[in-house]
């Protein structure tokens, strides 16, 4: 998720044949698309446990519920985790914490997708920090490190049973990988070795377990897709099945229009299938607590207001946009980061309640949720 100022941004299986860069684009049934023949709609979860530990108590028609179990029983079929190497800030996206969503997961029936930051706190399109156990390390030495970082975690997912089935090689890498403050040229022999090690090392742990992750990369708004992933074809990274894009309105150059625009020309351009992996809107523009709200009215498009229905209007329409362009799905971040008494490094309670998709007060589930459910007839 972007970041401003150092503060957080934020029900079959189809299954795909990872598409070869450069291979001509999947054909697509014109039929209704649903989460049960074609598209993976779900969310981010990775705020879940962190919350319940807080006292977040979640509910539907005034009575509690599990967030992952109601998610799946709304129709989604996916969950995203991130996974910080060493988070020595927080008790929470370690792999302690992560081992524990995605158990969650599991038990509720959702394919999931594991988000590797490859940074001890969150990377994202603005910077990207080189854990500190890596950071005094010549090039070659960051990527053996990275790759077997990536390696060892999914074994060890592997043997508890939660290998994921989509893994993220990098959060919003519209930067150079490890690199710091993504304000600068991006030296693509080096970025070339990190992802190409990381997506070796999703092959490898697949290859031995015999259950092979399809591998992801993502890059922060549209406007920054097409020309990041010519030079990284460029550069020699090539070996990926899924292109994940951020889409925030807020700040993004591009319509929803435009979005879908790209995901059109991306899709046939390199081969991949696209889902845009990030993406929220604020059901309010109050907020519960004193921490401010990053989605302010300022993150508003013209005819989706602010309102739970509108939420769910903006949501119905970009999964519509989406599946007209060839894309298969939309991951939201993130519906559970509910205001609590809990404090972070950037106050009490959330920066992003008035965007989750459970109300401000008794946290009670929003319309939102039903844009999971949903078939989606592709118009053109």
């Amino acid at each position: 998720m972007i970041t401003r100022s150092n503060t957080p941004r934020r029900a079959a299986w189809l299954i795909l044949a990872p598409l070869l860069l450069g291979a001509a684009a999947p054909t697509r049934d014109p039929a209704s698309l649903s989460t049960a023949n074609g598209l993976f709609l779900g969310a981010d979860l990775s705020y879940v446990n962190e919350m319940e530990d807080c006292g977040a108590v979640f509910r539907a028609r005034g009575k509690r519920v599990d967030p992952f179990a109601y998610m799946r029983a709304q129709g989604g079929n996916i969950v995203r985790v991130r996974l910080w190497n060493n988070p020595d800030w927080t008790r929470y996206s370690g792999l302690a914490d992560v081992t524990k969503t995605l158990r969650r997961a599991k038990a509720a029936g959702f394919k999931t997708l594991l988000d590797f930051h490859y940074s001890d706190d969150w990377a994202d399109g603005d910077k990207q920090i080189v854990p500190a156990a890596w950071a005094g390390l010549a090039p070659d030495a960051q990527a053996r490190a990275l790759h077997d970082f990536t390696r060892d975690t999914l074994m060890a997912l592997d043997a508890q049973g939660l290998m994921p089935d989509w893994v993220q090689v990098g959060n919003e890498t519209n930067g150079e990988l490890m690199a710091g403050k993504s304000d600068r040229p991006i030296n693509w022999t080096r970025n070339a070795a990190l992802f190409n090690a990381g997506i070796a090392a999703v092959r490898e742990a697949g290859r031995q377990k015999g259950r092979a992750p399809r591998v992801m990369l993502h890059i922060a708004q549209p406007e920054n897709v097409l020309g990041w992933f010519a030079a990284a074809r460029s550069a020699g990274v090539t070996d990926f099945d899924l292109i994940g894009i951020s889409y925030y309105r807020k700040w993004s150059t591009r319509s929803i229009a435009e979005l879908g625009e790209t995901i059109r020309v991306a899709r046939r351009r390199f081969g991949a299938d696209i889902v845009v992996v990030e993406t929220a809107y604020p059901f309010t523009t109050d907020g519960a607590d004193a921490s401010p709200n990053l989605l302010g009215a300022d993150t508003l498009v013209p005819g989706y207001p602010a309102t739970p229905q509108g939420q769910l209007a903006y949501l119905t329409d970009l999964t519509q946009t989406t599946a007209d362009n060839g894309g298969i799905g939309i991951v939201y971040w993130e519906p559970a980061w509910v205001s609590t008494g809990c404090k972070t490094r950037w106050g009490t309670g959330s920066n992003w309640e008035n965007a989750a998709w459970f109300d401000l007060k008794r946290h009670e589930a929003l319309p939102a949720f039903s844009f999971l459910g949903r078939s989606y007839t592709p118009r053109r």
